[in-house]
């Protein structure tokens, strides 16, 4: 589930007695000065060990012992997707309840570890704002890619393909962007030649689609990513100005990929 879902649920959390509830923000982001040599990890392992000591110095040995048990979960799920890490990492996680909330994103964080009675929220308020629900369009020729993100995570993600025969837009189903390709060479050159030289007009009805679906979903904002002739021609459809473009085309990237893109 996307944080920005369980935002809520977390708010309500509340320890039964005393503290249960580890929250971990992670700064893992490969771009940052200070993570030149991965040093997030000992930052991690540091973070870990010094709420150890408090817990051990406190005298509760049932605290320290629902810790313990935390804290090796945390340290396998975050060293067990090292590989796969993102610009931070964001745990909630507490032995009442089952708690577990894990969520790679691509947005920074401040590094910060506690030991609380309720999860502690308040970096993510902050990125609530700075972040909010917006939409990602990735306009190309015969196809309209659509994400839809909060706090550096992918919500949902659709793909609009063009029927040239009624002209129309539709969802794609089924064969991903990457396997268009499939429909021969000789018919993907013949439509690009017919709709490059009228971008305008071909991107008309999809981008009145993507302002229905920012009203619908309350989106924030709009995003443009592609070539700079596609999001210009785009981009003079839109009732919206966007609040940000990225002249790459990245069609077939993954869609946390255009993120990290479009929240450098």
């Amino acid at each position: 589930m996307a944080l920005t879902s369980e935002l809520q649920s977390l708010k309500d959390f509340q320890c039964e007695k005393g503290k249960c509830v580890l929250s971990v923000y992670l700064n893992t982001d490969p771009a940052h000065p200070d993570q030149q040599k991965g040093e997030w990890k000992i930052r991690l392992k540091n973070g870990l060990k010094r709420l150890d000591e408090y817990l051990e110095a406190s005298g509760d040995k049932e605290e320290h012992k629902s810790y313990k048990k935390l804290k090796k979960k945390v340290n396998d799920e975050i060293l067990g997707n090292r590989m796969d890490l993102q610009k931070s990492v964001v745990i909630f996680a507490s032995d009442q309840d089952d708690l577990w909330s894990v969520h790679y994103l691509q947005v920074p964080v401040e590094t910060s570890f506690h030991w609380e009675s309720q999860p502690e929220l308040s970096q993510l308020d902050g990125l609530q704002q700075e972040y909010p629900l917006a939409g990602v369009i990735l306009p190309n020729l015969d196809e309209v890619k659509v994400i839809e993100t909060s706090l550096g995570e992918v919500h949902d993600e659709k793909i609009y393909e063009f029927d040239s025969g009624k002209e129309e837009w539709r969802v794609k189903e089924g064969l991903a962007s990457s396997d268009r390709t499939a429909s021969g060479a000789t018919h993907v050159d013949d439509f690009n030649q017919r709709y490059r030289e009228n971008l305008s007009r071909f991107y008309k009805k999809m981008a009145g689609n993507v302002e229905q679906l920012k009203k619908e979903k309350n989106w924030s904002g709009l995003y443009l990513v592609g070539e700079t002739e596609m999001i210009r021609s785009f981009a003079t459809n839109l009732r919206t100005k966007p609040s940000g473009t990225v002249n790459k085309n990245l069609n077939n990237s993954q869609s946390s990929k255009v993120l990290n893109e479009v929240f450098k």
